[in-house]
């Protein structure tokens, strides 16, 4: 079943003069059909301009489409009388942790979703640890967010969303500002919520490597969805990647590389480096 669907759905950014003409139509997502099963980990791929985080946005209910319709769990998004339903069942993780973290303790700025929604304290208590142990985070359960790192952060503004028993998280771009490190911190995160939890995960993001994991991947360019297809088929198709101006991870980029230098019994799409090294010692008895 369908927990997120969206049909013919176009949005245009407009813009208006002082006077409150119309100046300017800009749009954004162009006839977008997607469908993501309860408990997938799918991943949205895209360059600057795309389209990819306002198809983030519509999902969440925070834009409305200018034509077609966005479901989530059989919900339109465009009634009113939904959006606090929508908004429950579809938890958003933004860029930069600092805009979604309120509190100044840990526990409390986790427990600070369950309570606007009217949660018996005794239950937002239980929720506060067992989100917070679910993102590894409970032994920083006192500590002031503003002195953890990047990744700890950006794991408290998960923990938060978890503690809301949200059916779906939509992450849009949420390590961009991270280091390397901060980026394994939150994508391993994302991979157990999915795991573990059987939470649906949409993710956003620019960084190849993060998706190889993922069940399938949406490629959008314009406002249009070019590619659909698991990461293996996807990363296959380098050379369309690069007419839309996206790379592969570097695992796939080394073999794709190898092969053009006649090293042609490598598979396309491999994703990782345990995988290429294992196919160059499966197919050329490197010991």
């Amino acid at each position: 079943m369908a927990i997120v669907e969206t049909h013919g759905l176009s949005f245009d950014y407009i813009r208006r003069d002082e006077e409150g003409n119309v100046s300017s139509i800009n749009r954004a997502l162009d006839d977008v059909e997607l469908s993501v099963k309860k408990g997938e980990f799918i991943a949205i791929l895209g360059g600057n301009g795309s389209g990819k985080s306002t198809l983030a946005k519509q999902i969440n209910a925070i834009l409305y489409p200018t034509e077609g319709y966005v479901l989530v769990d059989g919900k339109k998004t465009s009634e009113e009388e939904n959006i606090l339903d929508i908004r429950q069942k579809a938890g958003m993780i933004f860029q930069n942790p600092d805009n979604q973290i309120i509190g100044s303790i840990v526990e409390e700025d986790v427990g600070f979703g369950p309570e606007n929604m009217g949660v018996a304290t005794d239950d937002i208590w239980q929720r506060v640890e067992e989100s917070l142990k679910i993102l590894g985070m409970w032994e920083y359960r006192k500590h002031s967010p503003m002195r953890l790192s990047g990744g700890q952060k950006q794991r408290v503004a998960i923990a938060g969303v978890v503690a809301m028993h949200p059916e779906c998280i939509i992450m849009d771009e949420p390590t961009a500002m991270l280091d390397p490190a901060g980026r394994k911190e939150v994508i391993r995160a994302a991979r157990a919520l999915n795991d573990v939890e059987k939470i649906t995960i949409i993710l956003i993001t620019h960084y190849m490597e993060e998706v190889v994991y993922a069940d399938r991947l949406f490629v959008m360019q314009d406002g249009r969805i070019k590619m659909t297809g698991t990461p293996r088929e996807i990363f296959s198709r380098v050379e369309e990647l690069e007419e839309l101006r996206l790379d592969v991870p570097q695992a796939t980029r080394l073999a794709y590389e190898l092969k053009k230098r006649g090293l042609s019994l490598l598979p396309d799409g491999i994703l990782t480096e345990k995988e290429l090294v294992t196919e160059l010692c499966r197919s050329y008895s490197i010991m």
